[in-house]
């Protein structure tokens, strides 16, 4: 029935069989025909079907948290007590400056204790990988802390907190930030990401309305815009343009820093199983 219980949180995860199929790599009957077998062994109805949509009833809702910690348990007695025997693969999401800052190391130190083990690399902005770890399409994740409250199934681990400074282009002249930020175009962290609403409430409560003349989300390409002169950014001090040594000027916020912490998130279940706890500690020893 295992793999029943699979194809029934790939459905209530995609929300239509032949979505469900497309992702788990079944035709949409055989998906229908593992549901059916799934209820007709269960003895219940798990979904009432509206048009295509697969919409969980009361007792679809009461089965899937079982039917999560049944293919958790089974995925536990796969892991040998020997951390070199693990086999299997690990889904690991990560946000842009993740993927070149802190995973690199943390894969090489996850390599070298668990050579058998296969890391897969997930790349996206922090609300997807978000709900990624949610549905348990990634096993865990490396992004920007939320602004909001979690669900409690989710764990978060602080692994590094990234201080906001004003870059500059060069020429420009003048040393506070607060008045380079009133009078000269911005070039926007976008605010529908994790780290552009901290920007966003940093502007707030400083009371300056900026004059935006883009806005987008990768930090390489801001530091470029600045470089030739489109305007001035707030962004956190992290991200290869620190290593390759961009043609901006950085200012200091002083007392008004304000961060951006960097997460690691894992379903609150999963996160003393040994695999997740190993890469946990390659993750936080990378600046021992």
């Amino acid at each position: 029935m295992l793999r029943e219980l699979k194809t029934f949180i790939a459905v209530t995860r995609h929300g239509t069989f032949a979505a469900a199929g497309i992702h788990i790599g079944l035709t949409q009957s055989a998906v229908s025909a593992q549901i059916r077998n799934l209820e007709q062994a269960l003895g219940i109805r798990l979904f009432d079907r509206t048009g295509r949509q697969a919409i969980l009833n009361a007792a679809g809702q009461r089965a899937l948290p079982m039917a999560q910690e049944m293919l958790e348990t089974f995925s536990r007695m796969a892991v040998s007590d020997d951390i070199r025997e693990f086999r299997g693969e690990l889904k690991i999401g990560a946000v842009a400056t993740a993927q070149t800052g802190l995973l690199p190391q943390a894969l090489l130190r996850l390599r070298q204790q668990a050579p058998l083990l296969e890391a897969k690399l997930v790349p996206g902005v922090s609300l997807n990988l978000l709900s990624q770890v949610d549905t348990g399409e990634v096993d865990l994740a490396i992004l920007i802390k939320p602004p909001f409250e979690l669900p409690k199934e989710l764990s978060v681990q602080v692994i590094r907190r990234e201080p906001f400074v004003l870059i500059v282009p060069v020429d420009l002249e003048g040393d506070d930030p607060l008045q380079l930020l009133a009078n000269h175009p911005h070039v926007r962290y976008d605010r529908n990401s994790f780290g552009g609403r901290l920007v966003t409430r940093f502007l707030r409560e400083q009371q300056i309305d900026v004059q935006v003349a883009l806005e987008l989300d990768e930090l390489e390409a801001i530091v470029k815009m600045v470089e030739c002169g489109l305007g001035v950014s707030l962004l956190p001090e992290a991200g290869l343009w620190l290593e390759h040594g961009a043609k901006v000027r950085v200012i200091p916020l002083g007392e008004l820093t304000f961060y951006r912490e960097i997460v690691l998130l894992q379903r609150y279940s999963q996160r003393t199983q040994p695999i997740q706890q190993l890469f946990a500690r390659c993750l936080t020893q990378i600046d021992d």
